[in-house]
């Protein structure tokens, strides 16, 4: 631990004398702070998105959780028995909190943008449909079957099992492929950082050529190589960070009522605690590429 601590307040402290070997301006420079900069901020959407899918997710499939319905298929002159009954099973189910049919209006807004507003409810045999919220761990909806199917044969419940669980399975594969566009950003950044640290030992190939004739070892060398190029990806992606995080900020929120693709994009809480790892993410790739590169570049020109 004390040993990478200094390593680190060496790397920041630096040599003037070494420092020169590197171009303090030109394209490498522009190059490593863009590559930087964009690959943070792409990351910050990427991170967005993940956590974002995962909290949606999570909220529908607790919604869904705690509500289900119960469906009631019967000849007109028996839906009203029948829908009696139901409620009265219903009432005296542990577990549950309420239940309540739905009116009319209710079922035909519900129809409506799959059939439209002229559906003719009268004309068509339309099931009742009862709406069943549940309290604490919920009720036994095997048990509730059982008794659903003996005291109101025309009962269909449905404790919307098959929409949890696609649910669950997309929020982890958007978590997966949120962690994988990290990953293929932080290899992209690297090679961008190599191909920027290869170029700029290549400029300075005179220089080298100096420093080794007075004496100077290639660890010597590549560590002013080294702290230039990750200080400039430290400095390019908490600038990309910052800009990341304002435009998700200004992301719009969406529908209140959470049907919106949109509703909870951004950070919330303690999500905001993972935009300060990526500078110093950036710079451990840009410090791990341009070490390797430079550690090639010197044992190939010697």
């Amino acid at each position: 631990m004390k040993r990478a601590i200094w390593t680190a307040l060496s790397l920041l402290a630096g040599d003037a004398q070494a420092d020169r070997s590197v171009p303090p301006t030109g394209f490498t420079a522009r190059l490593t702070l863009f590559t930087a900069a964009a690959m943070a901020l792409l990351a910050v959407f990427a991170l967005s998105l993940s956590l974002a899918a995962g909290r949606l997710a999570a909220r529908w499939s607790d919604e869904l959780a705690q509500t289900s319905t119960l469906r009631i298929s019967a000849p007109a002159e028996q839906m009203a028995a029948q829908t009696a009954a139901a409620l009265e099973v219903l009432r005296t189910t542990p577990g549950i909190a309420s239940a309540r049919a739905l009116t009319e209006e209710e079922e035909q807004a519900l129809l409506t943008p799959w059939f439209g507003p002229d559906l003719p409810l009268d004309a068509l045999p339309i099931p009742r449909l009862i709406e069943i919220e549940a309290e604490g761990r919920g009720y036994d909806a095997t048990g509730l079957r059982a008794r659903l199917q003996a005291e109101v044969p025309g009962a269909v419940l449905d404790d919307h099992t098959r929409w949890r669980e696609p649910l669950v399975a997309a929020a982890g594969k958007l978590r997966g492929l949120g962690a994988l566009a990290i990953v293929l950003i932080g290899a992209s950044t690297a090679a961008m950082i190599t191909l920027a640290a290869q170029s700029a030992l290549s400029a300075n190939a005179q220089v080298i050529r100096v420093l080794r004739l007075v004496g100077a070892r290639d660890a010597y060398i590549a560590r002013a190589f080294v702290r230039r190029f990750t200080l400039r990806a430290l400095s390019g992606a908490a600038a990309g960070t910052v800009i990341g995080a304002v435009l998700v900020a200004l992301l719009p929120g969406g529908a209140e009522d959470g049907s919106s693709v949109l509703t909870g994009i951004g950070f919330s809480g303690a999500d905001w605690l993972w935009l300060p790892l990526i500078p110093p993410l950036a710079a451990a790739v840009a410090f791990a590429a341009t070490r390797g590169a430079a550690r090639r570049m010197l044992e190939r020109q010697s």
